[in-house]
């Protein structure tokens, strides 16, 4: 019964409407669908890799290093004589799986800092604000470079915890501010008064009005992620063979850019569409929820 009277009138609607701006907006499909074809390509690899060739990465043949995109392989060889798209499809799952698991891991973190602080104030507010700016003053990719450089096996699992180590501050600050506004609202207000616990006024009504900006940032995050882990390891101090990845195509491709250029063009373009997509969708997400950049 008191979740009855807990309901939140004027939030549910606000909801409802942002979402029918979100599938209004041209925006939101062109990204999305590129999306889903990209996360289908890193579910089932092998399916998309064998598309074209014999869908094997490893499969590669010395004298037919650096051979023009044909029939058979549509995107070339590589120098090692390794077909181009099976590389590009199996490089798809190793980004994806780097800025998602990054991301989430920088979410956790960010909402349970940020709801300590912005919910109970104080010492804990005090202690994690100042946590936060010291992390914030580390630059992202430089504090990453010192930390793997220092790290034994760099693999997928390795790489994504050091960018979510240093990912979550901006999202913790954030939900702080969130929470903080929400809770003196008055449903909250009057769910303490019918005796609800602190758990269930937490996770009922206040992380479900807090969380909608923090997972738009996160969307938008999951890109700069990828560029992170693509920039580190054609830097050399991110992933290592026999993983295969886009940064580590696009470093082998710029070292023969001139004589096969096709080497490095298509991962780049790769990257850079499944980053645009990224940001083009945060953008359209944060467009509908925010009132205030309507039209």
């Amino acid at each position: 019964m008191a979740d009855n009277l807990l309901q939140r009138p004027a939030a549910a609607p606000s909801s409802r409407s942002a979402g029918k701006r979100v599938l209004r907006q041209p925006g939101f499909f062109i990204p999305a669908s590129v999306l889903l074809v990209l996360l289908a390509m890193s579910l089932f690899p092998a399916l998309f890799a064998g598309l074209f060739g014999n869908g094997d990465p490893r499969a590669c043949n010395l004298s037919n290093s650096a051979q023009a995109p044909s029939a058979g392989h549509p995107f070339g060889l590589d120098l090692q004589g390794c077909d181009i798209w099976a590389n590009v499809i199996y490089g798809t799952q190793t980004s994806i799986s780097v800025g998602v698991l990054s991301t989430v891991v920088s979410v956790l973190i960010a909402i349970t800092l940020g709801t300590i602080a912005g919910l109970y104030g104080g010492w804990a507010d005090w202690l994690i604000s100042r946590l936060t700016e010291v992390f914030l003053g580390f630059p992202f990719l430089l504090a990453a470079i010192i930390v793997l450089a220092g790290v034994g096996e760099r693999t997928v699992l390795t790489v994504s915890m050091v960018l979510a180590v240093f990912g979550w501050p901006t999202m913790a600050r954030l939900v702080r501010s969130s929470v903080k506004s929400i809770r003196s609202s008055e449903y909250v207000l009057a769910a303490r008064t019918m005796g609800l616990s602190q758990a269930r006024i937490i996770l009922r009504y206040i992380l479900p009005n807090a969380l909608s900006p923090v997972l738009i940032l996160a969307t938008i995050a999951i890109g700069a992620v990828i560029v992170a882990e693509s920039s580190l390891t054609y830097l050399g101090i991110g992933l290592e063979p026999p993983v295969i990845s886009w940064g580590l195509q696009i470093a082998a491709g710029s070292r023969a850019y001139q004589t096969a250029t096709h080497i490095l063009i298509f991962p780049s373009v790769f990257l850079a569409v499944t980053v645009l997509s990224v940001i083009v969708l945060g953008d359209t997400l944060r467009s509908a929820f925010d009132p205030k950049r309507q039209q």
